[in-house]
């Protein structure tokens, strides 16, 4: 691997940061808002996987009592 001069380093980390863009406040509340969405979505299907495991768990453990 070679090795780079500093100098060049520096000059190529400026010149990739040139190339940031960044959101602007109307994308980062949409996106907030969808991952809001997204999470909410996601613990209620997990809730829902939980009931029915734990349902269908004590149904059938209730079979040997």
């Amino acid at each position: 691997m070679a090795r780079i001069n500093p100098v060049q380093f520096l000059r190529e980390v400026r010149s990739e940061s040139s190339k940031i863009v960044w959101p602007n406040r109307r994308e980062v509340l949409i996106t907030t808002g969808m991952v809001f969405i997204m999470a909410t979505i996601t613990s209620i299907f997990f809730f829902l996987v939980d009931l029915v495991i734990r349902s269908g768990l004590s149904g059938i453990l209730g079979l040997f009592d």
